[in-house]
């Protein structure tokens, strides 16, 4: 357990680190105590204190407290689960369905549809992410696989977000699927599939998955790893979450 050299009320949490933060503080996770009241902008002024390395990565990483985004003004609450990660690359829904999952298992296609289809589905949508071999655009570069590596639970909670999300802006659309894989996948493997059912092709299925790949690259703490010929690296995305998501 790691104390800080604060004198006043202390309090323990367990904190967790992912990606790239993971690799430079050594460890999956700590326990740690903070002063009580500690906030969030406070809690990263901390840890960056006892890890140095996190310095110059602190500016932009995302703070998660109890599986939910974390702001600068938060207080952080007695026993907390705070997870510190890198920006990653409500309703009823009871009687539709959905499959939100993050897997190392191969993804059976095949059942993730007849999973969210229903006796009135006409139309399903599925968008499919395939680890490349060459990157072509950009900075041009072979790949020989990805890494993934997700906080699990809170992945699935932001999977289901968007799933209310796409229910909002597409009423018709009936069933929803998010699967994502973990772990070393070799290029021409399926990394994500997210799909969307309806009763026609025209009730939004399509913009509704393409919808749905947007935001998880947004809001679901999922990372990856880029292992090529050139060497390794995390790749970080640019979007930071905002308050309410």
């Amino acid at each position: 357990m790691i104390t800080t050299k604060y004198c006043k009320m202390t309090h323990q949490i367990r904190v967790l680190f992912f990606a790239n933060l993971r690799e430079i503080v050594g460890e999956r996770a700590i326990s740690l105590e903070i002063p009580e009241g500690t906030r969030v902008m406070e809690f990263k002024v901390l840890i960056g204190e006892l890890y140095p390395g996190l310095d110059s990565h602190l500016s932009t990483a995302i703070v998660a407290v109890n599986k939910e985004f974390g702001f600068d003004g938060d207080v952080i609450p007695a026993d907390s689960e705070v997870a510190l990660f890198p920006p990653v690359s409500g309703g009823d829904e009871v009687h539709l369905p959905g499959n939100f999952s993050v897997t190392y298992k191969e993804i059976d296609l095949d059942a993730m549809v007849k999973s969210i289809t229903t006796d009135s589905t006409g139309a399903v949508c599925v968008f499919t992410g395939i680890v490349r071999a060459v990157t072509s655009k950009e900075t041009p570069r072979e790949t020989k696989y990805l890494e993934y590596q997700a906080y699990q639970d809170m992945a699935i909670a932001k999977m289901r977000q968007v799933a209310e999300e796409i229910r909002d802006k597409w009423s018709s659309v009936e069933g929803i699927a998010i699967i994502q894989r973990l772990g070393q996948l070799d290029a021409g493997t399926p990394t994500v599939v997210i799909a969307c059912s309806a009763g026609h092709r025209d009730s939004g299925v399509f913009e509704a998955a393409r919808y749905g790949i947007d935001r998880l690259k947004q809001i679901v703490p999922i990372w990856k790893k880029e292992v090529g010929p050139a060497g390794e690296e995390w790749i970080e995305g640019e979007y930071v979450p905002k308050p309410g998501e």
